[in-house]
């Protein structure tokens, strides 16, 4: 059986191809654009064709995320708080917690020991905390934004970055800069203001291990540092956290096909 996931999220579309339930046929990521529709067919059908196979070869699509209602040959459109927790629960059955931190919105997920959601909360009215924030913060230090992790790790000292809001936070950061506050030392304080929003969320809704963290910004060795330090856990990374969205709809697809 060969079932589809597409994730469609703010920045990124993510695409998952399953042959039977734990096979991994194809991937890939890439930028949303302004027709994502169009951009996500696209990626589907070249993924098809690297593997030998069509669209009428497939099973079953569901498509979730952001922009999950624009998937109009998707058979089926399922929130990403359910993908992002079949996903996570896959790779790892133990967990309870999921967090998420997407381009421009970020989700703390609580499961049941049968992988089932029993409650969350979500951050989607701003980009506070999210990928977005990072991106404006690398171009204002004029640091690639892959490096900004190991960067903030190069101190223990953290400046002092107030405000959570991606509008004020640029201001502080353009006022440490004229100060002659070290790179190192502000990139950390941002990642601490980050981490301190995301903790809030995670108590919130109940802190149960094991934890996995998910989404682009995991792939920040700063904010996961120091989040796991935040919280004094050992935080679980899927082998593939930009695709968690996309790996547990595809997953979804083959068990409601």
């Amino acid at each position: 059986m060969l079932t589809a996931g597409i994730d469609v999220g703010s920045r990124t579309i993510k695409v998952v191809i399953l042959k039977g339930y734990d096979d991994i046929l194809g991937k890939q990521v890439v930028s949303t654009g302004i027709n994502s529709t169009g951009r996500a067919e696209r990626v589907l059908n070249g993924l098809l064709q690297q593997v030998n196979y069509s669209r009428d070869d497939l099973d079953y699509i569901i498509a979730t995320g952001y922009g999950r209602i624009n998937i109009a040959f998707a058979d089926e459109k399922v929130t990403e708080i359910s993908c992002h927790a079949a996903g996570a629960y896959a790779e790892f059955p133990g967990a309870r917690t999921i967090i998420d931190i997407g381009g421009q919105d970020c989700k703390v997920i609580r499961l049941d020991k049968e992988g089932r959601v029993e409650d969350f909360l979500m951050n989607d009215k701003c980009a506070a905390g999210t990928g977005r924030f990072l991106e404006v913060m690398a171009e204002n230090l004029e640091i690639p934004l892959t490096e900004i992790g190991e960067v903030s790790l190069q101190t223990r000292k953290a400046a002092a970055i107030s405000s959570t809001c991606t509008v004020f936070a640029e201001s502080e950061v353009v006022g440490l800069v004229a100060r002659g506050v070290p790179r190192a030392e502000i990139l950390r304080g941002l990642h601490k203001s980050i981490v301190k929003r995301l903790t809030g969320m995670v108590y919130r809704v109940g802190l149960e291990e094991e934890v996995v963290l998910t989404g682009g910004v995991c792939l920040n060795s700063g904010v996961r540092k120091i989040l796991g330090a935040e919280l004094d856990i050992n935080i679980k990374v899927p082998q593939y956290p930009q695709l968690a969205g996309a790996l547990g709809a595809a997953k979804l697809a083959w068990l409601n096909s």
